[in-house]
């Protein structure tokens, strides 16, 4: 509990703080705030031990890297390219790799954090959407993580751009495609980019200092509000007995979650560690350096940015062609539509859920994703859109290693584009609302023991139990559904919101939400079947 006093191993180096650096109650006030415990916390602790292991191996590579695309010959240890002509920026990636001591497991081990600081962002946002946690008063850290999402998808962009190997050189290639294709300004700001003609000399020298500068600077601050706005409001916390919105329950500070949080950024440093070591990633050697006429079989970007190449393939050919200007929509669709989708909605959905709800009050307790069911199923139908395009970017891959036409794997996502999400919002939606009814049942008749009873009269049936206090407080921590005020009074009047078209799209949108909720509570004595002595009775209500 937060009232609970700290033992004198914890207290005495914090008077010794305060009673030195003059911050009065500062360090005792703070060190000893609490903080819940739940599993699917660590999603976003992950995400901020991977930042922390990217920039102390970025550290170590700037040391050795050159960004720069004079060309040079190569005189190093990889045999197989000596005496080929390649960029500055290849040559060194190779010095590093084989030629600095411990360059290719730094090399690597920044590869798979950069990875994994994408994946543990999207979990983390993912566990966020689903519970619920981005509702007031956190809107504003919701968008900080969707911008830290997107900053991290250009500067994995910039990153494994910088090499100059032929697969990152490919990637550019695209880049520039899509810039060009941006009507009226694509051009300029593809000739900006670059400066000048694909490729150019300026390219990796720009990227370099947006990579190591510009986005590190940006995620670095968005990281330092993001938990300077948690601490101010409080974590989130799990439906779990003794919490509720106005009372935090869980580990101090100090030394509780110091100390777990330590382990857990060890744990993922000796993870990333090994995977440096033993698992094989972004082998620059076997690419060889980027020549404008030559591509690599079997490209891929990181996963990341999959859904962008595969929103590219799976696009049918389409231009515009008037007043002596084309519009490659085959390219700006792809390049704007679906990401914009995505984004847009995820960065408004807060709002628009509490405008639908008109549910304008603070959270601090997570709901159960079964408890929501309208929002899991929009959830679910934006990952199935993300997925199926992410796994649109390897249709060749797929057609290969399967055997199948590529013609008939592309018309395959194309149909799956529109219809899995509309599937997945349908299938997840009924799954949610049968778990409803599966804790209304709880609640109601109690759980199955799996015992089975005789009586006297030789039937058969099966005992149920009381739910545990534990999980009767999970389950019944469902909020059940809230509707609207009327559209109008009992004269006929209509409400002053409810006028209009908006309002009418609101009062349709609530009837949504909230038409097919299940009410999961304790029904007072006599109206439901109840559990006593391991034998079931129904009761009359006269």
């Amino acid at each position: 509990m937060s009232e609970a006093t700290a033992p004198k191993a914890v207290e005495a180096p914090l008077t010794f703080l305060d009673d030195r650096l003059g911050s009065t109650t500062f360090f005792k006030r703070n060190m000893k705030k609490v903080f819940p415990d739940h599993w699917s916390f660590m999603l976003g602790e992950i995400a901020l031990y991977s930042f922390i292991i990217l920039l102390l191996t970025g550290v170590f590579l700037t040391l050795w890297f050159k960004p720069s695309m004079v060309e040079v010959v190569y005189d190093g240890s990889y045999v197989p390219l000596k005496g080929v002509h390649m960029s500055e920026a290849y040559a060194s990636t190779l010095h590093i790799s084989f030629d600095v001591r411990g360059g290719l497991l730094m090399r690597q081990i920044h590869h798979w954090a950069a990875l994994l600081f994408m994946a543990s962002i999207l979990a983390h946002m993912l566990r966020v959407f689903f519970t619920g946690a981005y509702r007031k008063p956190r809107e504003l850290n919701w968008l900080i993580g969707i911008g830290m999402f997107t900053l991290g998808m250009l500067e994995g962009l910039a990153g494994y751009s910088l090499p100059d190997d032929l697969l990152s050189g490919t990637g550019l290639r695209i880049t520039q495609g899509v810039a060009e294709g941006i009507p009226i300004v694509g051009t300029y700001i593809y000739m900006f980019l670059f400066g000048g003609e694909f490729p150019g000399q300026e390219i990796v020298p720009r990227l370099y200092m947006v990579h190591i500068l510009l986005i590190p600077g940006l995620l670095l601050g968005m990281v330092t509000a993001h938990m300077m706005i948690m601490w101010v409001q409080k974590h989130t916390a799990m439906p779990v007995k003794n919490q509720t919105e106005k009372q935090v329950y869980g580990y101090p500070f100090y030394p509780v979650f110091m100390a777990k949080t330590g382990a857990y950024f060890l744990f993922t440093f000796g993870v990333l560690a090994l995977f440096g070591a033993f698992a094989q990633i972004n082998p620059i050697w076997l690419f060889g350096p980027y020549d404008p006429g030559a591509i690599s079989s079997g490209s891929q970007p990181d996963w990341y940015m999959g859904v962008l190449e595969g929103s590219l393939r799976i696009m049918p050919g389409w231009e515009i062609n008037a007043w002596g200007h084309t519009l490659s929509l085959s390219v700006l669709i792809p390049a704007l539509v679906p990401l914009g989708i995505i984004f847009t909605g995820a960065a408004l959905w807060p709002w628009i859920e509490a405008w639908v709800t008109g549910d304008k009050r603070h959270h601090h307790v997570n709901t159960r994703p079964r408890n929501a069911p309208v929002r899991t199923a929009v959830g679910m139908a934006a990952v199935t859109f993300y997925g199926v395009q992410w796994l649109a970017g390897a249709n060749d891959i797929l057609a290969d290693k399967f055997h199948i036409s590529l013609f008939a794997t592309t018309w395959f996502f194309r149909v799956a584009f529109f219809a899995g999400p509309i599937i997945a919002f349908i299938v997840t939606k009924r799954i949610c609302l049968g778990l409803q009814r599966k804790d209304a049942d709880i609640i109601g008749h109690g759980m199955e023991s799996g015992v089975i009873m005789m009586s006297p009269e030789g039937k058969f049936s099966e005992r149920h139990e009381p739910a545990r206090d534990e999980e009767k407080h999970v389950i019944l921590s469902k909020e059940n559904a809230r509707l609207q005020p009327p559209d109008r009074d009992a004269g006929g009047v209509p409400a002053p919101g409810a006028k209009g078209p908006l309002g009418h799209l609101r009062a349709r949108l609530n009837r949504a939400w909230t038409y097919d909720d299940i009410p999961v509570e304790e029904h007072p004595h006599g109206e439901h079947e109840e559990i006593e002595g391991g034998r079931s009775s129904q009761e009359v209500k006269h």
